[in-house]
């Protein structure tokens, strides 16, 4: 009786992630079956938008971190194979393997330069005071 309940694409996200350590996968595999894209690539790059962070303010890299997607690139990785489950499971394109598509994201930015310290100077070339003019 529940499986008349739900769309056979969730019927196949639940069946799949089954298990209660796979729930936050089966949810983005459900998301992918009620996605507004028409097509198999409106479908992945929605899969692509709920499970890499973007900024969330245009140009201020920063604001990635208010993003709701999942945090860290393993997750976000697991986020985007459950979401491409569940969108050949709503196209019917049971045959392609969802391990082998990658996401379509831009590399991320290159880490910033570390500021390089010089070590500070006598402002007159004296000796500093902690140092003694004298050896021992």
């Amino acid at each position: 009786m529940p499986q008349q309940w739900g769309s056979p694409c969730g019927n196949d996200c639940t069946h799949k992630f089954s298990a209660l350590t796979q729930i936050p996968w089966r949810v983005f595999c459900k998301k992918a079956c009620t996605s507004d894209g028409e097509t198999w690539e409106e479908c992945l790059a929605g899969c692509n938008e709920i499970c890499y962070k973007d900024p969330v303010l245009k140009d201020q890299q920063w604001s990635a971190y208010i993003d709701r997607s999942p945090g860290s690139a393993n997750y976000s990785a697991e986020c985007f194979t459950a979401c491409v489950s569940g969108c050949a499971f709503k196209f019917e394109m049971l045959s392609v393997n969802v391990d082998q598509i990658r996401p379509n994201r831009p590399p991320p930015p290159p880490p910033a330069p570390k500021p390089v310290v010089k070590p500070s100077k006598p402002v007159d070339g004296k000796p500093t005071e902690d140092l003694l003019g004298t050896s021992a």
